[in-house]
């Protein structure tokens, strides 16, 4: 189904840029090292950069679209402003890559039941 289809289907217009600001903030490696180091406990900018090995202006471009993606947001723990994921933000993309799972599941379900799965492509993939 294309993207506009699917997002059309879930909601729209907005639903659609939710899904395109996120995959594109996930394609850059960068971006997905600095979620998986926040998600694992809030962090601050500096840490993140020193962890990865990245400089502060790096890493803070890459939150910049990180946090318009809705996938990370800035909490304040005292004095210090601190990185967590945005568990909600993933949602329009993982609801977006959930919708290729069904048929795939139902093509196991045949085969693991003896039916085997149909040949969509016609050359036995």
């Amino acid at each position: 189904m294309p993207l506009n289809a699917h997002a059309a289907r879930r909601g729209g217009p907005d639903e659609e840029a939710a899904i395109d600001r996120g995959l594109r903030a996930l394609a850059d490696g960068n971006r997905r090292a600095i979620l998986a180091a926040v998600r694992e406990r809030p962090q601050a900018v500096g840490e993140v950069a020193a962890d990865l090995d990245l400089s502060q202006q790096i890493t803070s471009h890459h939150l910049r679209v990180l946090r318009e993606a809705g996938l990370v947001e800035e909490t304040r723990h005292g004095t210090r402003h601190l990185l967590v994921v945005r568990t909600d933000g993933l949602a329009a993309v993982r609801d977006y890559l959930d919708g290729f799972w069904p048929h795939q599941l139902s093509r196991l379900k045949a085969a693991v039941e003896g039916r085997g799965a149909p040949d969509e492509y016609g050359d036995g993939r």
